[in-house]
């Protein structure tokens, strides 16, 4: 089953899920409600000896410093 991410349509919060592949909405961890839309995700890819992830942050944001990630 592949991991997804999601976005909660009520509170806002977002989350990943390993869920079955076509899966659309999750249950949100936060608030409960069964409300959350996956979100389209970028993906990282290695070759050789190099790694690109198609963003130039972290994967669970767009910022180009891990200073504002939730590690």
């Amino acid at each position: 089953m592949p991991i997804y991410e999601f976005r909660c349509s009520k509170c806002g919060e977002k989350f990943e899920d390993l869920v079955c592949a076509g899966t659309e909405t999750a249950t949100c961890p936060k608030c409960g409600a069964g409300e959350a839309k996956r979100l389209f995700s970028a993906f990282g890819v290695k070759s050789g000896d190099s790694f690109s992830s198609g963003s130039s942050g972290c994967s669970s944001c767009s910022k180009t410093s891990c200073t504002s990630c939730k590690s």
